[in-house]
């Protein structure tokens, strides 16, 4: 295939170029971290539809990534997360050490072979261990080296779109976007740029959920009224506090309220 017949071929067609461009409008008006899911699920889903981010991301004063996972499948947790990340073999901290050495985008099939393209490659998994992964398939990307003040790197799992050029294309296009997103969202969190409560230089984060619960605890309502608010249990809301407390490393509702602020994970109440 020739250069200009491949640029063809690329090419993003009418509806794809306004969801684009929706999609980077939207970008420049986030303000916090808790924006960030809402972001990657509405138009950013169009284009590249998954369940499972795995984001990792590092500050030139360090020398590994900080990762935190967000996900809309129920397959996919804290387990999950620990394992794919592991240092020793870790499905998805082989698959960043792979895009580290190609910088490009990496697809994982468990049903198709290893091969490199121009743009793309594709990596062969054995099936049994992507089923334990609850992936199915996913990709991979970044931006930046270590060189670079702030890189990051991304993982999208639970993948709809083919592996294909114009798949890897369509992440080629958004990644700076995706970048500068949450280099904006995560700006100086320190110690962590991702942080709230750091375990081996990964992240433990907060789930939709327990985002929801702790901003009526900035409002300071108890667990009773915020059951009613979100049609649950008291027990179920004191659960759900207990495990902030855990993940944030506080001792009571006040301070995770005051740290969640301080990391963005929430917006103050006006």
């Amino acid at each position: 295939m020739d250069q200009v017949s491949e640029q063809w071929t690329l090419a993003l067609n009418e509806e794809q170029r306004t969801l684009f461009m929706e999609v980077i409008e939207e970008s420049l008006r986030l303000q916090h971290r808790s924006h960030l899911f809402n972001w990657l699920q509405r138009g950013f889903q169009c284009l590249l539809a998954h369940e499972v981010v795995v984001i990792g991301v590092r500050g030139l004063e360090r020398a590994s990534y900080d990762y935190e996972y967000l996900t809309s499948s129920r397959y996919f947790g804290d387990t999950q997360f620990d394992q794919v990340l592991n240092e020793e073999d870790g499905l998805v901290s082989e698959a960043f050490t792979r895009w580290s050495t190609l910088s490009m985008p990496v697809f994982y099939h468990a049903d198709r072979p290893s091969q490199q393209y121009n743009h793309y490659a594709v990596e062969q998994v054995d099936p049994e261990r992507m089923l334990a992964s609850e992936l199915k398939r996913f990709v991979v990307h970044g931006f930046g080296n270590e060189h670079s003040r702030i890189a990051t790197m991304i993982m999208f799992g639970r993948l709809s779109l083919p592996a294909n050029a114009q798949t890897a294309h369509l992440l080629e296009l958004l990644m700076p976007h995706l970048h500068c997103a949450i280099v904006k969202v995560t700006a100086n969190k320190c110690p962590s740029v991702l942080s709230t409560t750091a375990r081996n230089g990964r992240i433990k984060p907060l789930s939709k959920r327990e985002l929801e619960v702790i901003e009526w605890l900035q409002a300071g309502k108890t667990n009773w009224e915020i059951g009613g608010i979100m049609q649950v249990s008291p027990l179920t809301i004191k659960n759900h506090v207990q495990n902030i407390l855990r993940k944030l490393d506080v001792e009571n509702r006040s301070q995770a309220a005051s740290k969640a602020l301080k990391l963005g994970l929430i917006a103050r109440k006006q």
